[in-house]
């Protein structure tokens, strides 16, 4: 959240006016209060806040919208299971679309990182087993923080372990509207290479911004994107391909009855 300082005006009273020889010293100390408090504004206001640990029911419902044309896809339900644990949240992700293959299982830390999830890969929705969990938003999540790091996967239907490099950057604070409410978030980049090339095409390259809402524990807004190059066979110009944008914007928040 922004915090907004304001600074006392000559007439108050509790305030000394210096003199003239002293405007100065004054001036300079007056800089550097300001550069202290916006220093511990910019290392504060990315973190965290404490919040309840996930329940089993608790539910998440998102829009789903196409990012081109901007219609409405899906209602996209995320509740949390009865075989959530203190090691790992198990999350069933259903949707009121059957185009979309669902339903499906996702898991995650207790801090949020990856272990199982889906990717589009090649166009094509592909669960990702990571041998250790993939860090998709590692806390404290401070304005300015980068990570790169390579995790091996397995996917459904494959021997063989994809090498799957995620380079995340935090990218500041941003108070966004979505159906759900108003919220203040953490915007967050992550770009993710699926380590699925293949000798006529290569490995596809995942763009996703989080808008995470400390205050929640959730996302609640979320874009995705995905490209790949066609290594032969195709002509000048339409080599990219280009996979579907997603649009993720939390609509209803439903706690499980305590």
């Amino acid at each position: 959240m922004t915090q907004i300082i304001v600074f006392p005006r000559s007439s108050n009273p509790n305030v000394e006016i210096p003199r003239r020889g002293n405007w100065e010293i004054a001036r300079r100390r007056w800089t550097a209060w300001i550069m202290l408090a916006l220093a511990a504004a910019a290392t504060t206001i990315c973190t965290p806040v404490s919040i309840a640990a996930p329940a089993a029911g608790d539910a998440y419902v998102y829009r789903l919208v196409n990012g081109y044309n901007h219609e409405t896809v899906a209602q996209i339900r995320h509740e949390v299971t009865a075989e959530t644990t203190a090691q790992a949240l198990v999350v069933s992700v259903t949707a009121d679309n059957p185009s979309l293959r669902l339903p499906r299982t996702e898991i995650y830390t207790p801090e949020g990182q990856w272990l199982r999830h889906v990717l589009d890969s090649h166009d094509i929705a592909v669960e990702y087993e990571f041998s250790s969990a993939l860090p998709a938003m590692p806390v404290p999540l401070t304005a300015g923080k980068s990570w790169s790091v390579r995790v091996n996967a397995r996917v459904p239907g494959e021997n063989k372990i994809r090498s799957v490099r995620i380079d995340g950057d935090v990218l500041g604070n941003e108070r966004v509207r979505v159906p759900a409410g108003e919220f203040d978030t953490v915007k967050i980049r992550r770009i993710i290479y699926l380590g699925d090339v293949e000798y006529f095409r290569s490995e596809t390259r995942v763009v996703e911004i989080d808008w995470y809402a400390p205050a929640l524990g959730r996302t609640v807004r979320s874009e995705t994107t995905s490209t790949w190059q066609q290594q032969w066979g195709c002509r000048p110009g339409s080599c990219t391909h280009l996979g579907d944008w997603n649009v993720l914007e939390l609509s209803e928040v439903r706690a499980a009855t305590r």
